[in-house]
């Protein structure tokens, strides 16, 4: 990448990280904290650490579609603000429905579609690969960090502490875009003029975008879930204190980071994404299987989320840039609004039935529900077609370049306009 894609990358990279911070600190302590607030069962703590997936999933495509429309930095705007004000709803409640409703308010600040696609707009055809994987990783760290910060955090700031932050957070991210992400160029394309259901009828039509939009939901459903019943094994059942946890997340995270760096190398480079993510998605359900089989000392819990993590790691960073390669011309921000509106639905159901399952059947009930669900994922990664990839000798390659740098030639972007829609088709 170039300088200016590297400094767009790392302050769009740098904005969703304080976003992703903010949502997952309460995460790995909700489930030993939530309980004390008032009216709180067990599926209502489900429902607040999965419901602001619900209203994300039911804003990402108007959020991206608006965003192929109006602007992607005046959405950002938009989304940072609700989220912002959101955290403070949560953060002043003592109620498990206060919590609820500021929880579902920072997910109506639904801007992770026009983020990506933005990211989409500020490099060249041939970096965005590598710009949506960084992105991925930087989710992927940043989650890290939250599970370390959470349990340190709370220790002396409570939940409502966490919450602050995060409004905190938001503020930070609106300066950074503000400072140090540029506009968008003004690219032209036929898809641009598109009627936003046209664009979203073509995303949902793409079986291939189909499968990776659920490979998504099963993924933030199964960490949602999983964050239901560890902390309470954790805690309860293996003795290990809260405020000693964010060592345990902290060696899990850091050694399962780099263990799944050479999948992706192995990926990207040797042209084996397919065969990556079916193995990804078949450990995520073993590892699942054996924290809840043989989870009974610290160190088979230890061992079992290593291998989770770094399942999970792995899929997190690979998933968005198989998106951007497979999203038709003109709709990146529809493409991207359907990904994630499947994500954080994946995120909700996680959290709502998860908490469910918790009240109902135990750690069978919600470790059933994750490995069927996986399961069910990897019988769709194996039917998925091997991933298309782009060299300097691919016409689509060639015409996404003529695209970006032709400027005001808009009659060398009509002749190949035919060129580009086959490439994203075929």
């Amino acid at each position: 990448m170039n300088d200016s894609e590297r400094r767009a990358v790392a302050a769009l990279a740098s904005v969703y990280s304080m976003r992703m911070l903010g949502l997952f600190m309460v995460l790995p302590v909700f489930a030993l904290l939530g309980p004390e607030l008032v009216g709180a069962t067990p599926m209502l703590v489900g429902m607040a650490i999965g419901v602001y997936g619900l209203s994300q999933a039911c804003l990402q495509v108007p959020f991206g579609a608006m965003s192929d429309r109006f602007g992607r930095k005046r959405l950002i705007y938009l989304g940072l603000v609700i989220f912002a004000l959101g955290s403070l709803v949560a953060g002043s409640s003592d109620h498990i429905f206060g919590v609820i409703l500021g929880r579902a308010l920072q997910g109506a600040g639904a801007i992770a579609s026009v983020l990506m696609a933005l990211v989409s707009d500020l490099t060249r055809a041939e970096q965005r690969t590598k710009a949506m994987a960084s992105i991925g990783v930087t989710i992927g760290l940043s989650f890290s960090l939250s599970l370390i910060l959470g349990p340190l955090l709370s220790e002396f700031a409570g939940l409502a502490g966490l919450f602050y932050l995060t409004a905190v957070l938001a503020l930070v991210a609106m300066v950074i875009v503000w400072k140090l992400v540029p506009d968008p160029p003004a690219m032209v394309t036929e898809g641009e003029h598109l009627p936003a259901r046209e664009m979203l009828g073509q995303v949902l039509r793409d079986q291939r975008l189909l499968r990776l939009d659920f490979g998504i939901f099963a993924l933030h459903l199964a960490l949602t879930a999983l964050f239901i019943q560890v902390p309470v094994m954790l805690s309860d059942g293996l003795g290990l204190a809260m405020d000693d946890m964010w060592w345990f997340y902290l060696t899990v995270m850091v050694t399962s980071f780099f263990a799944m760096v050479p999948f992706i190398i192995l990926g990207e480079k040797k042209r084996q994404m397919k065969a990556v993510l079916c193995g990804a998605v078949a450990l995520l359900a073993l590892a699942s299987m054996a924290l809840w089989q043989w989870a009974v000392t610290l160190t088979a819990a230890w061992f079992g989320l290593f291998f989770f993590f770094m399942a999970f790691n792995l899929l997190e960073a690979s998933l968005p840039s198989l998106i951007s390669k497979e999203s038709p011309a003109g709709a990146k921000g529809s493409a991207m609004g359907v990904y994630s509106t499947s994500q954080f639905f994946g995120a909700f159901l996680g959290g709502a039935a998860g908490g469910t399952m918790a009240g109902w059947a135990g750690v069978d009930g919600v470790f059933g529900l994750m490995v069927l669900v996986l399961l069910a994922w990897l019988v769709v990664a194996g039917t998925m077609s091997t991933p298309r990839y782009r060299d300097r000798d691919g016409d689509e390659f060639v015409v996404e370049l003529q695209e970006y740098d032709a400027g005001d030639g808009a009659s060398e972007m009509n002749n190949d306009r035919a060129g580009v829609n086959h490439g994203t088709r075929c």
